[in-house]
């Protein structure tokens, strides 16, 4: 039997990568790990992988405790499905801390117990920001491996990554809209939270996985067309597995909603109209919700 398609999906932040994982983990013919986030090849700096390793090893406590719950109220299904998480989260935890000097470790971890499936994956965003060698390491893991780069409008992307850093910093005094709106004008007027446009960078990032990925092996997706019957239909063929109708409904935006104030949207729109421009240039046509933001400008 071929050996399955090994699929990295390497963003945008906040382009739809959680519905993605979400349509391929309930997919037939596909078989997603139960961490949708490995963070394998972005964390070979020593002090990146220890950050990384305490989020998953918090996870894995907050995945014990589950366990524990659903035991105590008779939940058995639910008993089952955390011991296959906290396996998994162990076993990647221990991949992390071994020896990487070659990938085999990861590799193993990856396909373990998905015989049989077309398409595995591992759903990083932030594997987007990695160096052409890297990307060629991961390319040569697998002579079927295939490259998936989601774009979403920019000033919805950046509004979102910016709406989700404000989740995560803000204190209990601070008010969340605010806080969202001060995070944007830091960035706009203070070249503050540069990792938030460089993570969005599509005219840089898709030069690159255009340098290191051959043509066939790369697909570059609007999110915006991912959620259509057509846009699924590109994907499944790109994966070499069939169409089928998601069970999860299309995500909304994230969080309560939150207004960026008038006086930095055009501020915004003007930072990144380069990327609107390029990605019309050398992408395809830009779907409606592009198209209308840039038409509030």
């Amino acid at each position: 039997m071929a050996a399955p398609t090994l699929l990295y999906c390497v963003g945008a932040t906040k382009a739809g990568t959680t519905w993605l994982y979400r349509y391929l983990h309930d997919h037939p013919e596909c078989a997603m790990p139960a961490v949708k986030e490995a963070h394998y090849w972005d964390t070979f700096d020593a002090a990146r992988c220890e950050k990384q390793l305490v989020a998953f090893r918090v996870r894995l406590r907050e995945m014990r405790a589950a366990k524990v719950k659903a035991h105590q109220e008779g939940r058995g299904w639910q008993v089952e499905n955390m011991d296959r998480r906290i396996n998994e989260m162990k076993a990647l935890i221990a991949t992390l801390e071994g020896d990487r000097r070659d990938d085999s470790a990861y590799a193993a971890w990856l396909m373990d117990g998905r015989d049989g499936a077309k398409v595995v994956a591992d759903i990083t965003p932030n594997y987007a920001t990695l160096s052409d060698d890297d990307l060629a390491r991961m390319r040569d893991l697998s002579p079927n491996t295939k490259f998936l780069y989601l774009i979403r409008d920019p000033l919805d992307r950046l509004w979102s990554h910016i709406r989700m850093q404000a989740r995560r910093q803000r204190q209990d005094h601070e008010v969340y809209a605010k806080k969202s709106n001060n995070i944007l004008y830091r960035i706009l007027n203070r070249g503050h939270e540069t990792h938030i446009l460089e993570r969005g960078d599509y005219p840089k990032i898709i030069r690159k996985l255009r340098r290191v990925i051959p043509e066939g092996r790369l697909l570059i997706q609007f999110a915006e067309d991912l959620f259509t019957p057509q846009g699924l239909g590109r994907l499944c063929a790109f994966l070499g597995i069939k169409q089928v109708k998601p069970i999860a409904a299309r995500p909304a935006n994230e969080g309560p909603e939150v207004a960026m104030l008038d006086k930095l949207r055009p501020r915004a729109l003007g930072l990144l109209n380069e990327h609107y421009e390029w990605v019309a240039r050398n992408v395809g046509p830009l779907p409606q919700r592009w198209q209308d933001n840039l038409a509030r400008a």
